[in-house]
């Protein structure tokens, strides 16, 4: 029978995750040429979420390139991505976006603002007005760049991410950074997706934040196995919980989703608990419910969550 005392927390989830957002992040160049064919340009937004800032990707080898995502809109974006493409005399065939959220879309309409044809060539699932669709192993190509769009939701309704066949890379959008973990929408989703992209075999991955990952296939097993030790804690955390009440008959039924956290973490930094751990852990609890192991109930105005009944404890 589990219990909490013998699930081990993964701590080092924090600790990652911490380290993510401190000074000990590694420096990106605004411009760099990561390979040959791949040039990432910084969208020059750092922040608790962004790490070093939106990373940006043109793609091939020729004078026609494919850009991936365009940071959040700051102006330092645009001047960064128009000096280099006119000192190298460099143009823009495709815009593909991975994702919805505002760090990676914010830059559109800059980039139309310089190339006003541009606005026909940028792609994306679910597009906004104006906008081609993204389907679903889709290519794009240009010199010395063969792009296939792989649909992954979870991070987001929407997101993509983009195969380039001759590296053997993948760019991972949101889905998986470079540094700690990313936020998940739909936690079932987000690992169906992590495993489609474990799928591809690819070597490298580009993350949308953060430094290029040498062993992509380490790093999304990382991330499956960290998702699912807290899934296990969670679960270790509401049995405990029931457990105690079968004990003791005046000890209320459930558990709020912060004090989960609290029985599992015991006290963290507010902004941390509001910007991360609690939405995951509603996320977590919400496929728990989805998949009938826990259940949850309002008492006096506050969700709290519980073992459904007739589950087997093991």
């Amino acid at each position: 029978m589990a219990t909490l005392a013998n699930v081990k927390i993964d701590r080092e989830f924090w600790k990652d995750y911490l380290s993510a957002q401190g000074s000990q992040l590694p420096h990106l160049d605004d411009v760099e040429d990561v390979t040959g064919s791949v040039i990432r340009v910084m969208g020059g937004n750092p922040g608790e979420m962004q790490l070093q800032g939106t990373n940006t990707f043109l793609l091939g080898t020729g004078k026609a390139r494919i850009l991936i995502d365009t940071g959040e809109g700051i102006p330092v974006w645009i001047d960064r991505l128009v000096e280099i493409l006119q000192e190298r005399d460099l143009h823009i065939s495709h815009v593909l976006l991975t994702h919805w959220h505002g760090d990676h879309t914010g830059g559109v309409p800059d980039l139309v603002a310089y190339d006003a044809t541009l606005a026909d060539r940028i792609y994306k699932c679910n597009p906004d007005p104006g906008q081609n669709d993204i389907e679903d192993g889709q290519t794009f190509a240009v010199e010395g760049a063969t792009v296939k769009a792989l649909f992954t939701p979870g991070h987001a309704v929407d997101h993509m991410c983009f195969l380039l066949e001759e590296e053997n890379a993948l760019f991972t959008g949101d889905n998986v950074l470079g540094h700690g973990f990313t936020v998940v929408e739909d936690l079932a989703l987000y690992l169906q997706s992590l495993d489609r992209m474990a799928e591809q075999r690819c070597i490298i991955g580009y993350p949308a934040h953060g430094v290029r990952i040498e062993n992509l296939p380490a790093k999304l097993n990382q991330y499956i196995r960290q998702r699912r030790a807290r899934e296990k804690s969670i679960y270790a955390a509401l049995l405990d919980n029931k457990l105690n009440g079968e004990r003791n008959a005046n000890s209320k039924s459930g558990l709020s989703t912060r004090e989960i956290v609290s029985k599992i973490h015991g006290d963290i930094p507010q902004q941390l608990l509001q910007s991360a751990i609690e939405p995951s852990t509603i996320e977590i609890l919400r496929m728990l419910a989805d998949t009938r192991k826990v259940g949850f109930a309002m008492q006096s105005g506050t969700q709290r969550w519980f073992i459904n009944k007739g589950v087997k404890v093991v």
